[in-house]
C-alpha cells in the first residue's frame, strides 16, 4: 500500500534524512484580555489557515496511485474547504469582506506551509495533521473571547475526525516500515516551532515580556500536551 511513499529497496543502508530548512477538547479555553487579536484577525488568519490546508492535501492527491489513501486525503481536503467556506460565511455575517480580511495573512501563512512542507508526503501528511491540530486547538482556546461568533468558530473548527485517517496512514507506514518512525518523530518536533510562532504571532502584544508569557504559558502548555498525545497514538516520541 505505501510503496508510493519510499523506495522499496532495502540494501545495506537506506538512510532517510530530513532535508534541511532555511483534538479540541482537552485545550483550555482561556480569556486573554487584552491579548486576544481583533475578530477581524481572528477571523482572516483561521479562514487562510483552512485554506492552506485544503491546498495542501489537495497536491498530495493527484500523485498518489493508492485509492484508499486518495479518499482519506480527499475527505479531510474536502473538511478543510468546508471549514474554510463557514469561517468565510461568518466573516460575511460581520459585515466584512473575507478576501480583504484573509490578503495581510497570505504571505507569511504561505510560508508557515511551505516550511512545514516535507520533502516527502509522509512528511507533509504529518505537517498537516500536526499543525492544524495544534492551531485549531488554539483558536479555540481563544474562541472564547468572542462571544456568540467565538462559540460559532469553535463549532466550526471543532470537528476533528475527518483528520483521523491521516494519522492512521502515517501509522501503517511505520508498521510497513520501522525506519519511518525516527525520521517522523523528529519531523513532528520539527514543525512546533514553526506552528507555535504562528499561534503567537496573532496575539496583541508589542513586545513580549515575563508578564505576557506569563499569561499564555497555560494554553501553550496545553497546546504541547495535545500535541505530545497526538505523537505517542501515532506511536511518535513528541
Amino acid at each position: 500500500m505505501f510503496d508510493w511513499l519510499f523506495r522499496r529497496k532495502r540494501p545495506v543502508a537506506r538512510t532517510l534524512r530530513l532535508r534541511s530548512r532555511g483534538e479540541l477538547g482537552d485545550v483550555r479555553r482561556v480569556d486573554f484580555e487584552e491579548l486576544a487579536p481583533a475578530l477581524e484577525t481572528y477571523l482572516g488568519q483561521a479562514a487562510y489557515l483552512q485554506l492552506g490546508y485544503f491546498e495542501t492535501l489537495s497536491e498530495l492527491i493527484a500523485p498518489i496511485p493508492d485509492l484508499r489513501t486518495k479518499e482519506t486525503l480527499s475527505l479531510a481536503s474536502g473538511a478543510a474547504l468546508t471549514k474554510h467556506r463557514a469561517l468565510l460565511d461568518l466573516i460575511r455575517a460581520q459585515g466584512d469582506d473575507p478576501m480583504a480580511l484573509m490578503l495581510p495573512f497570505r504571505e507569511p501563512l504561505d510560508a508557515f506551509r511551505r516550511a512545514t512542507h516535507g520533502k516527502r508526503p509522509l512528511e507533509t501528511m504529518l505537517s498537516v495533521y500536526l499543525t492544524s491540530g495544534m492551531l485549531d486547538d488554539f483558536y479555540l482556546a481563544l474562541s472564547a473571547s468572542y462571544g456568540d461568533t467565538g462559540k460559532r468558530v469553535a463549532e466550526i473548527l471543532g470537528e476533528k475526525e475527518d483528520r483521523r485517517g491521516i494519522a492512521d496512514i502515517v501509522i501503517d507506514a511505520i508498521a510497513d516500515d520501522e525506519e519511518w518512525r525516527s525520521l517522523l518523530a523528529l519531523w513532528g518536533r520539527r514543525v512546533v516551532g514553526d506552528t507555535l510562532l504562528i499561534a503567537r504571532a496573532v496575539l496583541l502584544v508589542p513586545t513580549w515580556g515575563a508578564d505576557e508569557e506569563k499569561r499564555v504559558e497555560p494554553v501553550y502548555t496545553d497546546l504541547m500536551a495535545a500535541h505530545s498525545r497526538r505523537m505517542s497514538r501515532m506511536g511518535l516520541d513528541a
